[in-house]
């Protein structure tokens, strides 16, 4: 007899929401506030090698190398300025501080046309909801002023937790929060490994959205893909019984 479904998790950054601008956008609006005239082209390229540089030296925002996510985030924008020829240290620190601030307002942030009514559907079908995510400590900020926080029973970050996807541990602690078989629980995220293969590691029902369509063809069942939230509630509810 095959387990009812009682939870769904879900991912946030590139699944729920989404940057508004691109990064050189926003960080050569907050350069400009502070005098700078650089490129964003050039911004674009250095955040990228300086995000790279970052993730693998201090994976998860450095947590277990005595870092957390805001003095992580500071360091990836004062090396991206640094790598345009930004030298002073005072405006450097001033930039990244209220960069990381910004990010925490809505005006950043894009919330997908089809979020709002698929969360809806979930809790409409009885279904209790989660968020399993790799993201700093802003999360529930984010996810306050975006609209979206009240629609979740706990939120799960990979810097609160320690463990980051594909870690799955992290799922593993999701589990203990929801109290059911891993069987009864559902996840939704953009990320193959990240999001559809860990969340099936550990007996979770992983679906990926593929919003763009990048997944025809790869390893990924036709009924465990969708290009849109609107066709996740139809899919769910053949596992509600």
């Amino acid at each position: 007899m095959r387990a009812p479904l009682r939870w769904v998790l879900w991912d946030v950054k590139d699944t729920l929401l989404r940057v508004r601008a691109s990064v050189g956008e926003q960080y050569c609006k907050e350069a400009e506030r502070m005098g700078l005239n650089l490129s964003r082209v050039e911004v674009e390229a250095a955040f990228h090698q300086a995000y790279r540089h970052h993730s693998s030296r201090y994976p998860n925002y450095g947590i277990t190398q005595g870092l957390d996510g805001r003095s992580w985030w500071m360091g990836v924008v004062q090396d991206t300025f640094s790598r345009c020829r930004v030298q002073d240290p005072a405006l450097l620190r001033t930039i990244a501080h209220n960069l990381y601030h910004n990010f925490c307002s809505a005006e950043n942030w894009e919330v997908f046309p089809d979020s709002q009514e698929a969360l809806e559907s979930c809790s409409s079908l009885g279904l209790k909801l989660g968020v399993v995510s790799n993201f700093d400590s802003r999360l529930e900020e984010i996810l306050r002023v975006c609209g979206l926080l009240s629609h979740f029973s706990f939120l799960i970050s990979s810097e609160e937790a320690g463990i980051a996807k594909p870690n799955p541990a992290i799922f593993d602690r999701a589990l203990q929060k929801c109290g059911v078989p891993a069987a009864c629980v559902a996840h939704i995220g953009d990320h193959y490994v990240n999001d559809y293969f860990t969340s099936r590691s550990v007996g979770i029902h992983g679906f990926l959205l593929d919003r763009h369509n990048k997944h025809i063809g790869a390893d990924v069942p036709r009924e465990h893909r969708f290009s849109s939230l609107a066709e996740l509630p139809s899919r769910l509810r053949l596992h509600l019984d």
